[in-house]
């Protein structure tokens, strides 16, 4: 087992390069299944839930081959659901997207239960309702999806909640299937965006991208495409909280603050500061940090859920009581228990809330990733730490950061990986 071993308590400084939205990756890939010919995606992250994913379209008999450090092409060709590597599927939540675009060129396949982050419940009704809408018959078994797509067709759906791998999902269903489908109540997250530019490119028709109500005039006969990803939101987020709560001058490259205009305004709250220039945005590190009211994770354009845990360590370096609060998921707080050990004073108040307590010195122990962001957020809490903190699972962080000790290590870090 990978583990990272940090020193903490030192100021970095540097630049720091975001790397392609893991979000937007994998539904682009999956959507990449829609053409039985060639589709080039550039800008991908080097990442372990890409690296899954890659090879699951793999396993469905499409040839992936790389063009480049960051490029890959795909060519889906004649491929067979039942070819599948389930142990695969059953390692990513993404997985889930194979849905949508299966549903579109198949009449009936089945498809084992997705994997991903122990970060509470996450049920798929929201998939298998939205997809219903569309003439799709799904049946929940044991062990997955037993699906009957003979009867897609375009219409008007209605999704019940603001899902983003649902409305990725219904979006390249309606793609792949002549007719005008209209999605209402649909995630507008910017992945979900680029996710319907790559559509577009495929030759599909979208009005709304951006909005919560989509337009899709789809094709059975969509042609692969080449596309780049946007740069991750999530990552530049990671770094730029990392800045304010070691007090550090760091320069996140490739940061677009119209992805992270709450983000910003709520670390702003915290005391802290940035210059924004066209391709970065640098922390002005605060004077003080100062506790907030109340952070809140909302779908978009709210603060991401996958931001609540490294924004749960700096609350952790400000001065007064901040309630934290997950809307989303009610197993996100693993962490928690994980800064305890460090000294942090955080409350459990129910499965959706801690308050923090700060300002509190926090000291290096052996401590525990126990999902993605979860696994970041310790990472911040390491670099504010006195003395040497081991963080097991190294894995979890992997699956959506990019050799991050390597990239930290250039802001003066003392992080390495080690074998445990």
């Amino acid at each position: 087992m990978d583990v990272f071993e940090i020193e903490g308590g030192k100021r970095l400084k540097g630049t720091i390069e975001v790397r392609g939205s893991k979000n937007a990756t994998t539904p682009i890939l999956a959507a990449a299944l829609l053409s039985e010919t060639t589709s080039v995606i550039s800008g991908i992250p080097l990442i372990e839930d890409v690296f899954r994913m890659l090879e699951i379209l793999e396993s469905l008999g499409a040839t992936v081959e790389w063009r480049g450090k960051r490029t890959v092409a795909i060519t889906p060709g004649k491929i067979d659901p039942r070819r599948v590597d389930v142990e695969l599927v059953k390692k990513i939540r993404s997985s889930i997207l194979l849905l949508g675009p299966l549903s579109a060129r198949f009449d009936r396949f089945t498809l084992h239960q997705p994997g991903g982050c122990v970060i509470g419940k996450r049920p798929t009704d929201t998939h298998i309702d939205i997809l219903s809408k569309l003439g799709v018959a799904i049946r929940r078994e044991e062990k997955g999806y037993r699906v009957d797509a003979s009867t897609r067709r375009p219409g008007r759906a209605v999704l019940r909640e603001l899902s983003v791998t649902a409305t990725e999902n219904a979006m390249m269903l309606a793609a792949g299937m002549p007719g005008k489908t209209v999605i209402k109540i649909a995630a507008a997250e910017p992945h979900v965006e680029n996710l319907g530019r790559f559509l577009v490119k495929m030759g599909a028709k979208i009005k709304g991208l951006g909005t919560h109500t989509l337009e899709i005039e789809g094709s059975k006969r969509l042609r692969g495409a080449s596309h780049t990803v946007i740069p991750d939101a999530n990552e530049a987020a990671t770094f730029l909280i990392l800045g304010v709560a070691t007090g550090s001058p760091i320069t996140v490259k490739n940061a677009r603050e119209e992805h992270l205009d709450l983000v910003l305004e709520k670390l702003r709250e915290f005391g802290a500061d940035f210059t924004v220039t066209k391709n970065a945005i640098t922390v002005v590190p605060a004077k003080k940090l100062v506790a907030i009211r109340e952070v809140e994770t909302r779908t978009y354009p709210g603060i991401p859920t996958d931001i609540q845990a490294p924004l749960t360590v700096l609350a952790t370096q400000a001065d007064g009581e901040t309630l934290v609060f997950d809307t989303l998921f009610e197993g996100r707080f693993n962490h928690a228990y994980e800064l305890e050990k460090m000294g942090a004073k955080v409350i459990i108040l129910n499965p959706h809330q801690v308050m923090v307590l700060g300002k509190t010195p926090l000291r290096g122990t052996d401590i525990r990733s126990y999902d993605l962001r979860g696994g970041a957020a310790l990472i911040i809490a390491a670099l504010c730490a006195r003395g040497t903190t081991i963080i097991e699972e190294a894995y979890q962080v992997d699956r959506g950061y990019e050799r991050i000790e390597e990239r930290l290590q250039k802001l003066g870090a003392e992080i390495r990986r080690t074998e445990k």
